[in-house]
């Protein structure tokens, strides 16, 4: 894994030849990454698979783990957690600290406001202490929602991203794929907690250094991050208007060519580029096959609004493929992801979109099973 301080940039791609007359804002950084995430399209990119060393970028996997386990009703908001001597003279006033003192006994909510927040290093490790009873045991589950997501070039050797030697490791396009399943699969987590520009916490105020904030309208997230190691990165997320950009930076030297930069590319991303919608959230696309339940088809779903990302002015043409393992088997739940809708662009990647079950389909009995073999030997 190179380091990123003073390497030189390579040359930047921009999604579409057209947009020569409209050029892109300088980008100094060696890695850069723009994304809308309601299309999938990438809007500017620059090295994204390159591994880097993300500081307290790393936080965004450690929010996300929370989240997942809240979500599973493993972890509650109002669960507090004590501070354990050993955690406290290890990490007391070590980097970016939300000052616990070492009597603390903080709430779930409270930790993660913190490590969001403000980066708060001794958050991360009474959090992931809290939650699963040791740091190994966390960054484990770091991984795995790693490897669940296609993570494929990324390692987490901590919570809070404080410097191993290269250990914790990511790329650009996995901060992006993760940045974006933060805010889909959590909105509701995602809204409570992110966005903020300050908090106070033990009579404490601190501010969140996210660049965008107060500069960018609809600006709320994701993460800054900066050690000697790896020079000062940033996931920026805004949504306006409906649309939603993502950004991954990293490598910078100064933090306010940083600050400059990012403000600069992405409101380049909402100003060039249009969205033009294709499926609404609960859209029914298509119907698929069911064997052995009371019914033979339901209903397959789009569970999140879908765009195609064009430059502005253009209009887009794309063409719509679904596609399921068939005929699927009984019982099937509501919700269950069973399908894909495949949305090709020309000169793009294909875009996959999770198709889910529309309805429950239960277990047929031994006349639904008849049904379905005299069907199957017509050919229907």
């Amino acid at each position: 894994m190179a380091p990123l301080k003073g390497a030189a940039p390579t040359t930047a791609v921009v999604g579409a030849a057209d947009l020569a007359v409209v050029p892109p804002p300088q980008v100094d950084a060696p890695i850069a990454l723009l994304v809308d995430v309601g299309s999938g399209r990438v809007l500017y990119a620059r090295d994204v698979n390159r591994r880097f060393v993300p500081a307290s970028i790393t936080k965004i996997m450690t929010s996300y783990v929370a989240f997942d386990l809240i979500s599973k009703g493993k972890l509650r908001l109002d669960q507090r957690v004590p501070m354990r001597p050993e955690t406290f003279r290890q990490w007391h006033r070590i980097g970016s600290t939300m000052f616990l003192p070492s009597d603390a006994q903080p709430t779930i909510a409270e930790l993660i406001e913190g490590i969001v927040t403000v980066s708060a290093n001794d958050a991360c490790v009474v959090l992931a202490e809290g939650a699963v009873g040791s740091v190994p045991a966390f960054t484990t589950l770091m991984n795995q929602a790693a490897a669940d997501l296609g993570m494929r070039d990324s390692h987490f050797n901590t919570p809070n991203g404080w410097m191993d030697e290269g250990q914790t490791y990511v790329t650009a396009a996995d901060l992006a794929t993760l940045s974006g399943a933060l805010m889909t699969r959590f909105p509701d987590l995602y809204r409570q907690f992110y966005g903020h520009a300050e908090m106070t916490w033990g009579g404490i105020t601190q501010s969140n250094h996210n660049p965008l904030y107060g500069h960018v309208e609809g600006a709320d997230g994701v993460k800054t991050g900066f050690t000697n190691e790896a020079g000062y990165g940033f996931v920026g997320s805004a949504q306006r208007d409906g649309r939603r950009l993502v950004m991954v930076l990293g490598g910078y030297d100064r933090p306010n060519l940083r600050a400059a930069q990012s403000r600069e590319l992405i409101e380049w991303g909402f100003a060039m580029w249009d969205a033009q919608p294709i499926v609404a959230k609960g859209a029914a696309v298509g119907t698929a096959m069911v064997q052995g339940g009371t019914v033979r088809e339901l209903p397959l779903v789009a569970p999140r609004d879908l765009s195609v990302t064009m430059p502005r002015g253009t209009k887009a043409t794309y063409s719509l493929t679904v596609r399921y393992k068939g005929p699927l088997k009984a019982p099937v739940a509501k919700g269950e992801t069973v399908g894909s809708l495949l949305v090709r662009v020309p000169g793009e990647s294909v875009h996959v979109l999770p198709l889910v079950a529309g309805a429950d389909v239960a277990g047929g009995g031994i006349l639904d099973r008849l049904r379905d073999g005299f069907l199957g030997l017509a050919g229907l």
